[in-house]
């Protein structure tokens, strides 16, 4: 497997962190999990494919053997807050002077700098503050949280392993290890590049609830049934909407509404184009053209 031969240590932590060592372990990588020795319950439902050791990493001895497995090991993965490790003796300086080749990922919700580095949150804290919270939701009604999906596990777990995957690959290369700041809100933030990139093009331009993707159009979302369950439609082609319509449930509608809102789209891309061509002859001649 891609991934065989690699070793990865995975301190304990909540959804992301094990998310990311599952994954680099399906594809073939040994991971051991280090617990605490006093945990109240194993609730990682994400350990397939890895071992585990209980150590008091309060304690000079747990400390030792973690260090021990660090020099064994290519991978680092720690999900706790900006300066916990370094309270430990076990930061990223003391771990990568013992073993340079070793690829160190910090998981945070914030990262290790700025200023809520040191602060505390959940998914829905970390979507709210990278801006994606207020494109969650239906029009008239408050932003709501898609679960714990977008910072979790697409922001943090997914790209953080993929952050151990490129700099495994760097190592290659340069034969030296690194330090991986896996930021939750820049991961969100990232992860939905495309919707940031459309908002000035007429797909995300109106209020939530109003656009294409967010229950704006009628041909793209959720409607209850006969027998009190519900059904996605997304038929957003035309000749889609039209099978939809007059094909399974035999109902003669026309079109027309979705062949608006479409319209209305590419009306309002229109407009955006000339307004960004009006700037650009505004800086260039100095005065407005259009």
């Amino acid at each position: 497997m891609a991934l065989a031969g690699v070793r990865v240590i995975e301190l304990a932590g909540l959804a992301p962190a094990p998310l990311c060592g599952m994954i680099l372990s399906d594809f073939g990588a040994k991971v051991v999990r280090i617990d605490r020795t006093r945990a109240a319950a194993n609730v990682d439902v994400l350990a397939r494919g890895k071992r585990s050791v209980a150590l008091d990493l309060k304690k000079p001895e747990g400390v030792g053997v973690l260090k021990q497995l660090c020099n064994q090991s290519d991978v680092l993965i720690e999900p706790f807050r900006q300066g916990v490790m370094e309270r430990l003796g076990l930061g990223p300086e003391v771990i990568l002077e013992q073993n340079p080749k070793l690829i160190y990922a910090r998981l945070t919700g914030f990262g290790q700098s700025g200023p809520y580095s040191k602060s505390a949150g959940h998914d829905i804290n970390f979507i709210a503050v990278s801006g994606l919270l207020s494109k969650f939701g239906r029009k008239g009604e408050k932003p709501y949280a898609p679960l714990n999906v977008v910072a979790d596990f697409a922001g943090g777990g997914v790209m953080c392993a993929m952050g151990i995957i490129l700099a495994l690959y760097e190592r290659m290369r340069s034969g030296k290890g690194q330090v991986i700041d896996a930021s939750m809100v820049e991961g969100a933030a990232y992860c939905c590049s495309w919707l940031w990139k459309t908002q000035n093009v007429g797909m995300w331009s109106r209020q939530r609830g109003e656009n294409l993707l967010d229950t704006g159009a009628p041909f793209y979302e959720t409607y209850k049934t006969s027998d009190e369950k519900y059904m996605a439609v997304g038929a957003m082609e035309p000749h889609f909407y039209e099978q939809f319509i007059k094909g399974k449930f035999d109902i003669v509608r026309s079109n027309a509404m979705q062949v608006l809102i479409i319209f209305a789209f590419k009306v309002e891309c229109l407009i955006l184009v000339c307004r960004f061509l009006a700037t650009l002859l505004w800086w260039i001649r100095g005065s407005v053209v259009l």
